[in-house]
Order: C-alpha cells, then sequence, then structure tokens
C-alpha cells in the first residue's frame, strides 16, 4: 500500500484493475472521503480537491475538521521491557520518547 499525504492528512492508495483506476481513501478519521485518479498526476489531483473541500465543508457546518493522528501514542508494556527501554534510552543519551520516537521512524522508513 502506498501513502499520500497533504495538508496534514495521509490517505491509503490502492489500484482497482476492475476499474482501471487508482482509489484513494483519506485514512485516520472517522470521515468517509474517497477520490480516484487515471494518473498519479490525477489522483494527486483529486486528493488535494477532496481535503481542500472537505475543509471548506466542516468550515460553512461551523465543526472542527478531523485530523488524522495527533502525534501521541499509549503503549501498555511488560514491566521488564520498560526497563530495557529505559535503559537502552539512558545509554543513548536520549529521554524514553526521543528514543523509541528515533526507533519507530528507522522501522517505518523500511
Amino acid at each position: 500500500m502506498n501513502v499520500m499525504s497533504y495538508k496534514g492528512y495521509a490517505a491509503r492508495i490502492e489500484y482497482s484493475d476492475e476499474d482501471a483506476l487508482l482509489i484513494g481513501h483519506i485514512a485516520g478519521i472517522r470521515d468517509v472521503i474517497g477520490f480516484h485518479g487515471e494518473s498519479v498526476a490525477e489522483l494527486r489531483a483529486a486528493f488535494e480537491e477532496a481535503v481542500n473541500d472537505y475543509l471548506d465543508t466542516c468550515a460553512k457546518l461551523g465543526r472542527e475538521p478531523q485530523k488524522a493522528y495527533s502525534g501521541k501514542l499509549s503503549l501498555r508494556l511488560e514491566p521488564a521491557l520498560h526497563a530495557t527501554i529505559a535503559s537502552k534510552a539512558e545509554l543513548a543519551h536520549k529521554s524514553i520518547n526521543q528514543w523509541v520516537s528515533d526507533l519507530l521512524g528507522r522501522e517505518a522508513r523500511m
């Protein structure tokens, strides 16, 4: 799966062989927003138009647009794992938050 980003929103991109179209859906929000295009350029334009339309519609309705992710992630860990992570972070001269964020960032780019 590929991801496209615009104005803080990310979209899942898939290909529909049946329709011969690239199909996108904005991820991480409850509102359902989809778009499509026959080329990457068309898909990009449709995605940006969909996000802009969504933001305009929310403004007209006087409601806050949903945001995909806050940037906060809460995890429950076994105490032994938590201790190991704390030790590794300290040895790296980082906070636990920064150490985990760096690790996840490296893994996400793979």
